[in-house]
């Protein structure tokens, strides 16, 4: 059965938080026909007591009163194992092979704008709606595109990177015109007893903020938890780390080295279980080469595109050059006066022009830093000697 004539069948994601709560009230108010869903997740009822959790019997049913406000109905979707496979296996993979993941951006890509868009057709919706901050348009001559939320301080583009290009013209994000304050106030004037709620924290599944902890319950004392050594680029040992898991790209605390100048971490390496430390300046490096891209655009940028690149959700952007490599992947090379600091596998590389998001990957490498490299073969060069 299709909706009234210029209304649409809408599937709304609701975490029952208050942004997508909203994003469903708005668009029902605007009498389109809609239906919200909760995803049950992995995570699902362990935290009752957390107020920044999500995926709790709370959060279902602050979504589910919404729902009830505001004259729609709303069901409650068990996805818990494309939640295992999808994110929680390949963050504890990430991990334990000497990455640094970002579930959320998996979690959108498979569940929210994957598992919810087969769901969607599945039932007869015409579009699925979600409480991301970002702006979906439609360009001269009918290309869709991804664009900056107007809240700066709330822009989700990066963390919708993954998401599948056909899924984005079939998408609705109410919240891309709205600030949070703005969000909230419509919350209010719509009596939704979310409207001051706390916001969830990013990773659902570890609450307490203990990664490594989380991982090591899952791994057990196998592959990324055992003991190895800190080198230095040189390959010569700095003293004995915890275990892989431990670290990231760019860490200075937590290392129990005692020197005259911080250490940092340089790079991870975990089939040989070592742990690369450098000073702060062998951190920059001047460009990244991706996995394979997914492309948010009609087709992909041409070599030589010059972009705004992203390589961290907080990260303002360096303008770097597009280079395509093997298997879907591309080189981004940095402006040669503004070499990027901690360079970081498994985080994503997101590329913008303007205010358009053109697409992102996760980064496999950083480009070596050329000068620390010459410095290290002079040190080993020295040792040999």
């Amino acid at each position: 059965m299709s909706a009234a004539p210029g209304k649409l069948r809408v599937l709304a994601a609701m975490s029952g938080g208050v942004d997508s709560a909203v994003a469903a009230a708005l668009l029902a108010e605007q009498g389109h026909e809609v239906t919200g869903v909760t995803l049950r997740l992995a995570c699902y009822g362990k935290q009752p007591d957390n107020p920044r959790a999500c995926c709790t019997l709370d959060a279902m049913d602050d979504a589910r009163r919404t729902a009830m406000t505001m004259g729609f109905a709303h069901h409650v979707i068990d996805a818990e194992d494309v939640f295992r496979h999808r994110v929680l296996q390949p963050f504890v993979d990430g991990y334990a092979g000497g990455r640094t993941p970002y579930p959320c951006a998996l979690c959108n890509q498979h569940l929210k704008f994957g598992d919810l868009v087969t769901r969607m057709e599945l039932t007869g919706a015409d579009v699925l709606c979600t409480g991301h901050y970002a702006h979906v348009r439609v360009l001269e001559g009918g290309e869709v595109g991804l664009f900056r939320g107007r809240d700066a301080d709330k822009d989700q583009t990066y963390a919708l990177a993954l998401v599948p290009y056909a899924a984005l013209s079939r998408t609705r994000l109410p919240l891309g015109s709205l600030t949070k304050t703005e969000v909230r106030e419509h919350a209010h004037r719509l009596g939704l007893k979310v409207w001051d709620k706390v916001e969830s924290q990013d990773l659902c599944f570890v609450p307490d903020g203990d990664y490594a902890g989380y991982i090591t319950g899952k791994l057990g004392e196998t592959r990324g938890t055992a003991p190895g050594d800190f080198v230095d680029a040189a390959g010569h040992v700095l003293g004995a780390h915890r275990g892989v898991i431990h670290y990231t790209v760019g860490q200075r605390k937590g290392l129990g080295l005692a020197s005259s100048e911080p250490w940092y971490v340089l790079a991870i390496d975990a089939a040989a279980n070592t742990v690369t430390l450098g000073r702060r300046a062998e951190l920059e490096s001047p460009g990244l080469v991706t996995d394979a891209m997914n492309w948010l655009t009609a087709t992909p940028p041409a070599d030589g595109t010059r972009v705004l690149a992203r390589i961290r959700y907080n990260h303002a952007g360096a303008m770097a050059t597009l280079r395509h490599a093997a298997n879907g992947a591309v080189e981004a090379l940095f402006d040669e006066a503004t070499p990027q600091m901690a360079v970081t596998p498994g985080q994503l590389a997101v590329f913008y022009d303007g205010d358009r998001c053109l697409g992102g990957a996760s980064i496999a490498r950083a480009l070596p830093n050329a000068a620390a490299v010459a410095r290290a073969s002079a040190q080993g060069q020295e040792a040999r000697t």
